[in-house]
């Protein structure tokens, strides 16, 4: 440390000396009209304008919420099946695992205990994660996706049929959103419909022809309520590198909880009142389920 000129010089250096000798500096540099700067003063203060912003906040990720594995979950990862409830076909196997996937079959001369014989049903409802029902309710957001095969057998009709829906368990509210495989004349078309929504829009729809015997790729997101969302996303094949076939978001779409949950189904769901040609005995098969919230 070097030494002050006092203290070469064999002065004794005390703290008034250093008192004294600083104040005399000041009054110097003051005398001068030097501005005069103390620490802790107002202009040592940060500039509020010149600090860093706060980074926003940002929302939290979607939870993956429900992935059964359909070899060690079976139908326990839906909350039930409605399939052949009248029990007339005891003999005959309806939604069941196969391999990798689900598999959801459905007879020509199947029949609903609802409707009074028009129409027939093989579906599954909701998603179960370690027991527990995951449930969809009003301002919640959820994605859903999955993998799905379509045989040739499955043919658009002209009537309801439906392959995915969307209801309210408590009131049976609903189908407020459905997937169908419709025909009008001879033209086939996979629409995505908000089938509770004023004039039934379509959400998304594609031709269903090219769909078919492959496996491709649906996701779905959905804002629940009165007013909501929907998203509908067809992928012609699997993978994130799959070619988008459609990709359309509608809003104001009505699909409310009621007080409830609204809950998905699949399956097969439709009027036996469409040409017979088109109401034959086929199947539909679904892997890879994901629900995030």
């Amino acid at each position: 440390m070097a030494m002050s000129p006092q203290a070469q010089e064999g002065i004794p250096v005390t703290p008034s000396s250093l008192h004294r000798r600083a104040t005399l500096g000041v009054l110097a540099v003051t005398a001068l009209g030097a501005p005069l700067a103390i620490a802790g003063s107002a202009s040592a203060a940060p500039n509020p304008a010149a600090l860093p912003k706060a980074a926003p906040h940002a929302a939290a990720a979607p939870e993956l919420r429900w992935s059964p594995t359909p070899a060690t979950d079976g139908l326990k990862a839906f909350e039930g099946i409605e399939a052949d409830r009248g029990n007339h076909h005891p003999d005959r196997k309806y939604i069941y695992v196969e391999g990798d996937h689900y598999r959801f079959d459905i007879y020509k001369d199947d029949r609903d205990t609802t409707g009074g014989g028009d129409r027939q049903r093989t579906e599954s409802k909701g998603m179960v994660t370690g027991g527990t029902a995951q449930k969809m309710r009003d301002g919640e957001t959820w994605t859903i996706s999955y993998e799905m095969y379509m045989p040739a057998s499955l043919h658009g009709t002209s009537k309801f049929s439906h392959i995915f829906q969307l209801k309210t368990p408590a009131t049976n509210g609903g189908p407020w959103v459905t997937l169908d495989p419709t025909r009008s004349g001879s033209t086939e078309r996979l629409r995505a419909r908000a089938y509770s929504t004023s004039g039934t829009p379509d959400i998304a729809a594609t031709d269903l022809a090219p769909l078919r015997d492959k496996w491709i790729t649906i996701e779905w997101t959905f804002t629940i309520g009165s007013k909501g969302k929907a998203r509908f996303v067809l992928r012609n094949g699997t993978g994130s590198d799959a070619p988008v076939v459609v990709d359309h978001s509608l809003s104001n779409v009505n699909v409310p909880a009621q007080g409830d949950y609204v809950r998905p189904k699949w399956g097969i769901y439709r009027s036996v009142e469409s040409a017979s040609s088109d109401i034959i005995n086929t199947y539909l098969l679904i892997r890879n389920y994901r629900a995030y919230h």
